[in-house]
This record gives structure tokens, C-alpha cells and sequence, in this order.
């Protein structure tokens, strides 16, 4: 590549798009189950702060734009209170919180969960041990 720059990388994530069929239902669960910030809405589209990055809800504009999508993991302080809020808000979780790393110093603490159009989504907490 006679154009490239040297030392030139990608080190932020501006936006994170999620494919959802019902914009309506979809933007209900992530402003009111989840408890995100909500910043605003097309006819097409819902976004919201996610920490800084702008998280996207968009009813794909043609079907080469509606794959299966990412897992998002939300990092949470105390992932037992964070999956009891959530679970009382209606959302159902796919897995329990459990440990699926641990080492001398931390443990890692997951539980999955899907949106309304079955996107898959995560509670991550990471917990020191000393």
C-alpha cells in the first residue's frame, strides 16, 4: 500500500449498530429494562450512551445488513444486584451469573441475556480477589 501511514490505527469505537425488527419495542427495553440513556430517534433509528459510545437500534435497510450481531458486554460494579434489577425490570436471562475465568488475583462473572430480537447480550464484572 503505497498510501498507508505509518503507525496508523483504528483505537476508538464512535458507534456500535444492533439490527432490530420492531424499533419501538426494541428502544422500550434498552431505555426502560436496561436503563440506558437514551439520546434520540429517526423514523429508522433509536441511539443511546453507552459510556461514550454511541449505541445504535436500527431497522436494517436491506437484508445484507441484518446478520446475526455481535455480543455487547455491559461492564457492571456488582453483577448480582445488576441481574437482580434487570430481572425485575422483565428482562430473562439466558445464564445465571457465573464464573468463566478466574486467576490468583480476579474472577470474571458473566450472564447472558437477549434483547427483544433475541440479540444476545451480557453482564460482565470483573472481581478482585484481594
Amino acid at each position: 500500500m503505497s498510501n498507508s501511514i505509518p503507525g496508523f490505527g483504528l483505537t476508538e469505537i464512535a458507534q456500535i449498530s444492533i439490527p432490530v425488527s420492531d424499533l419501538e419495542g426494541a428502544t422500550s427495553f434498552y431505555r426502560e429494562a436496561l436503563g440506558m440513556r437514551f439520546l434520540f430517534s429517526t423514523p429508522t433509528m433509536s441511539f443511546f450512551d453507552c459510556g461514550g459510545i454511541r449505541l445504535m437500534l436500527a431497522i436494517p435497510e436491506a437484508d445484507n445488513f441484518s446478520p446475526p450481531g455481535s455480543i455487547l458486554y455491559y461492564r457492571v460494579q456488582d453483577i448480582a444486584i445488576a441481574h437482580e434489577t434487570l430481572t425485575r425490570r422483565g428482562v430473562e436471562f439466558v445464564s445465571e451469573p457465573h464464573v468463566v475465568h478466574a486467576t490468583e488475583e480476579m474472577e470474571l462473572w458473566m450472564a447472558f441475556f437477549r434483547d427483544t430480537d433475541q440479540n444476545f447480550l451480557a453482564l460482565m464484572c470483573e472481581k478482585s480477589l484481594s
